[in-house]
């Protein structure tokens, strides 16, 4: 996938040689890359690799052993960076509040701040919904939709934000085969449009060539390589090549 042509309102990313410990564990080792202002970039790994912590270290949730991470060239750990520039998050679980409707989902923020008032908050909402094909959802409840929808809504509920950054956990787990494939194509639209600059971890190698510019692979806390999708896939590294071509034999099954 091409970089986006339009003017970027997305922040780069660069996340220093980190590292993290839990008691005799190392789960993050010593990564390192850097996500450019308007990009996606994905970051590849089986489940255990360390990329949901590798998340939390971004959003501010975790503070690393050594190492740091840097938006726009500004260390997270000084005080009021994370606050000055817009990040969003889209949970793997999509984390809606089951008692609210979809339009109180997304416009959980603006209202719980006290940003906007409640008409302005009911247009920006329906705004949201339709950049992410939901026109008309407001009233349901997380209950009556599909994982799909969910996460979509989830999606919307970050664009309320404004994000500069948006962060994807998993973003296409749990879901059928053309539900993942819609996911995909939200990631990518609203990287053409809107030069959001955009985090995906996962496991999912279909995704992961379908919607990044550059995908890096970890494996049990360390960066296995990092670049065009196409190098990637013609990879030599052993378990990189076994990552990406694993497949169900029965003849192997005993």
């Amino acid at each position: 996938m091409n970089a986006p042509a339009n003017s970027t309102r997305g922040v780069s990313l660069q996340v220093r040689n980190l590292w993290k410990r839990y008691g005799r564990q190392e789960v993050l080792r010593g990564v390192e890359f850097e996500v450019q202002a308007g990009e996606v970039f994905v970051l590849m790994g089986p489940s255990g690799s360390g990329k949901s912590v590798l998340l939390k270290h971004i959003i501010g949730l975790e503070t690393p052993d050594a190492g740091d991470i840097f938006i726009n060239g500004e260390s997270i750990s000084t005080p009021g960076v994370l606050e000055r520039h817009r990040l969003a998050m889209v949970f793997q679980s999509g984390a809606l509040l089951n008692s609210l409707t979809v339009a109180e989902n997304v416009g959980l923020y603006l209202s719980e701040h006290r940003l906007k008032p409640p008409e302005e908050i009911a247009r920006v909402v329906s705004e949201k919904l339709a950049v992410v094909g939901l026109e008309g959802a407001e009233d349901k409840m997380p209950s009556e939709l599909s994982g799909g929808m969910k996460k979509r809504v989830a999606i919307a509920r970050a664009l309320v934000m404004e994000p500069q950054l948006i962060l994807y956990d998993e973003p296409t787990s749990e879901l059928d085969p053309l539900s993942a494939i819609v996911i995909a194509e939200e990631i990518v639209k609203l990287n053409r449009r809107m030069g959001v600059t955009s985090l995906v971890v996962t496991h999912d190698r279909d995704l992961a060539f379908d919607v990044a510019h550059r995908v890096a692979v970890i494996h049990e806390g360390r960066l296995l390589a990092q670049g065009a999708p196409e190098d990637i896939r013609q990879s030599a590294h052993p378990v990189i090549r076994r990552f990406l071509h694993a497949e169900f034999n029965p003849q192997t099954v005993t």
